[in-house]
């Protein structure tokens, strides 16, 4: 089935602020923005949790009740849809998203697969924010490796520049985690890989033989360009909220199927099949 390319929806992010648009916090708003992605043919949504306090749904949540609530609105509104949960936290303690894949066992899970210094800058020169270290150590990565493995979860492997690419291949070949890796190509924040498609096969060069990889990229224009070079090098594709807010022609995009509709033509136009969600569990090897 090395025709088909699985399409992902990343329906909120972890720095998306619901005041910026049609941004889906409440369970009842991320099972509508689901079922919108599986109608134009995403097969995965990769979940970030939100606050559900009145007003504060900028903030991220790891409460066991609040995100079960909001995986059980989106199985139930499209059950064939393939839960990815999010993971990501800074510092050594990670009870908190790790408390959630045990109690709620998705089918796969982000796991950030090295560090990087998260940087931004305004046009002045100034920094957007803070600089901050999103740290992930080889020890804080088998930590969530042992919890997936127990637990038949799919490890997906974010990967924010070349070096942590490479380093996925070592952890395979120390024993981190069974089966083929699943990387995903981070590209487009200012401090990691940059945007650009002539990058796609130097990166997928450097992956052992028999992963699977998608492209995620951060930005306006230049994240469709991204995106058909990676459809064109057999790769699968992201889009969603988390993202982008923009569609191919410039426009501002109204909701999460807006975009991957935008990407479902993209993938058409490229000659490639949108895979099911029965193919998406068989070509990425999820257990369940």
């Amino acid at each position: 089935m090395s025709d088909k390319a699985v399409l992902t929806c990343a329906l909120t992010g972890v720095l998306t602020d619901p005041s910026m648009g049609n941004i889906p916090v409440t369970p009842e708003q991320m099972a509508e923005a689901a079922q919108q992605a599986w109608d134009q043919g995403a097969t995965i949504v990769h979940c970030h949790f939100r606050d559900q306090r009145p007003g504060m749904g900028f903030l991220p949540t790891w409460d066991v009740e609040v995100v079960g609530a909001i995986i059980e609105a989106i199985k139930a509104r499209v059950p064939g849809i393939i839960i990815n949960q999010s993971t990501g936290v800074m510092g050594p303690d990670i009870s908190a998203p790790v408390a959630c894949l045990e109690a709620l066992k998705p089918e796969m899970a982000a796991c950030n697969a090295g560090s990087l210094n998260y940087l931004k800058q305004k046009s002045d020169g100034a920094w957007a924010w803070p600089p901050q270290l999103f740290d992930n150590p080889v020890d804080k990565v088998q930590q969530f490796l042992d919890v997936m493995n127990a637990n038949d979860i799919v490890p997906e492997f974010e990967c924010f520049d070349s070096g942590i690419v490479r380093s996925v291949a070592l952890y395979k070949k120390a024993g981190m985690f069974q089966g083929d890796p699943h990387i995903s190509l981070v590209m487009g924040v200012a401090s990691g890989q940059p945007a650009k498609p002539e990058w796609v096969p130097l990166l997928k060069g450097e992956m052992l033989p028999g992963t699977h990889w998608q492209v995620i990229c951060v930005g306006r224009k230049e994240v469709w360009d991204l995106q058909r070079k990676a459809l064109e090098e057999g790769g699968n594709v992201r889009t969603g909220l988390e993202d982008t807010f923009y569609l191919p022609n410039g426009d501002r995009a109204g909701s999460n199927g807006e975009l991957v509709e935008a990407l479902a033509k993209i993938t058409r136009e490229v000659g490639r099949e949108i895979a099911t969600a029965e193919e998406a569990r068989r070509i990425l090897g999820l257990k369940r």
